[in-house]
């Protein structure tokens, strides 16, 4: 991976720019071939990160989500952060608790970290097809949560934690 981003996004996390961030990932798409599943996969998990900040981040304030995009031969890395609270159970959270199961389900994998300086960024992996049009890396089998993940599917541990979330590879 290179050190900078192909693509570096910064906007104010709120509602109506979750559909400014899915047009933006049509754009990289169409600028890298990508289409269909992949692309619906994409936007849908992303839009569900981007979501997550709008919804937690700033609670009775406002900040800034950063949307990067890596394309590497095999895969694209899409990061999502915000410079909010960080993540913390909520008795009082608005959602359903499904967005975290359903981005692991859709990317090929995905880090959710707890950066030292506050925030909480969101990391997806999505294989690209091959480059002789056969399909994606991996057949998408169910996803296995890892690294002590709580059953939530978030590490509470404050201070620059990890989890992560995978799918093993193809089966046989």
């Amino acid at each position: 991976m290179t050190d900078s981003p192909d693509l570096e996004l910064t906007l104010p996390a709120r509602a109506e720019n979750v559909g400014v961030v899915r047009h933006v990932l049509g754009g990289v798409a169409e600028a890298l071939g990508l289409g269909g599943e992949l692309l619906d996969d994409m936007r849908l998990a992303v839009s569900e990160a981007c979501a997550n900040a709008v919804v937690h981040a700033y609670v009775g304030g406002s900040g800034l989500m950063d949307i990067d995009v890596h394309a590497e031969e095999d895969e694209l890395l899409i990061s999502v952060r915000d410079h909010g609270a960080g993540m913390a159970p909520r008795t009082d959270s608005p959602g359903l608790g499904v967005g975290l199961p359903l981005m692991a389900s859709l990317a090929g994998s995905m880090e959710l970290l707890s950066p030292p300086g506050g925030g909480t960024e969101v990391r997806m992996r999505f294989p690209l097809p091959a480059p002789d049009g056969a399909g994606v890396a991996d057949d998408r089998p169910e996803e296995r949560l890892t690294d002590g993940v709580g059953a939530d599917g978030i590490d509470p541990a404050p201070g620059g934690s990890a989890a992560r979330a995978s799918r093993p590879g193809p089966r046989g």
